[in-house]
């Protein structure tokens, strides 16, 4: 497990603008959707064990990933209280899914595929994990899964809160729900810029973003390996102009957190 860099006492002020994570999520209890992620990561790796395909944590690729986490997670906790006490980890599959994802509670999975494929950079494999964890702690999953599920029963907000739904339900297939998501434009703008904050306080250059995106809209193009990450995380000129956008804010973070390695 990887330490949650618990010396980070109270948020910094933020420099991108992204508002408050929606109260929306408040109607799925977090602590039973982090129990449900965690059991279906264990479930993951586990398939992956068995089929040779989980690297093992001496792995080059592995070390580095989790050394970027390392650096990361310190600049995640001010984004949710609740990550503070989370048991953060991160591994390898071999596959060649273009893919990766950090479920509820800090579990981050990278695939093989999206770095090798895209030639991933130090700073590009770092925009990756702090754009997944930024959707874990601002519980992207948590929300999409409240209203997905306030909508397909009809039970009213009110029933939600006072605990009247059905959770077991829920609970009962919210593994596969998570790896399926597909969240919002304003959750993935959200997430891109969240992410860019996190990684340039950690001293990554936040440049490194657009670069990331326009090598997913040149896998897009040329539909190299499973497409898994681009099916939930669709690329465009929008995205990687907001990107830019965005770069020049966080870019005195990046110079400060530079001279902290």
């Amino acid at each position: 497990m990887l330490a949650a860099g618990a010396s980070v006492a109270a948020p910094v002020l933020a420099q991108v603008d992204v508002g408050d994570a929606s109260l929306m999520r408040k109607l799925v209890p977090a602590d039973r959707l982090e129990q449900s992620a965690a059991q279906q990561y264990r479930q993951m790796l586990a398939q992956a064990r068995a089929k040779g395909a989980l690297l093992d944590t001496s792995h080059p690729q592995a070390q580095a990933l989790r050394a970027i986490a390392q650096r990361l997670i310190p600049f995640a906790l001010p984004w949710n209280e609740r990550a503070q006490h989370w048991r953060w980890d991160v591994q390898l599959i071999a596959s060649q899914q273009i893919n990766a994802f950090c479920m509820p509670g800090g579990k981050i999975v990278f695939y093989t595929g999206i770095l090798d494929q895209l030639a991933l950079t130090q700073d590009e494999a770092a925009m990756v994990m702090g754009h997944e964890m930024a959707h874990a702690v601002r519980e992207h999953a948590r929300e999409r899964i409240a209203k997905t599920q306030a909508t397909s029963t009809g039970l009213s907000i009110g029933a939600q809160v006072l605990g009247l739904g059905d959770w077991s339900d829920v609970a009962s297939n919210i593994g596969t729900q998570l790896l399926t998501l597909k969240f919002s434009r304003s959750d993935e703008t959200d997430a891109d810029l969240v992410g860019l904050e996190m990684a340039a306080r950690a001293g990554y250059n936040p440049a490194a973003a657009v670069s990331l995106w326009q090598k997913m809209g040149n896998a897009t193009g040329k539909r190299q390996g499973g497409l898994a990450f681009l099916s939930t995380h669709p690329t465009g000129p929008e995205r990687i102009r907001a990107l830019q956008d965005n770069v020049p804010k966080v870019q005195r973070l990046y110079e400060e957190g530079r001279k902290k390695l």
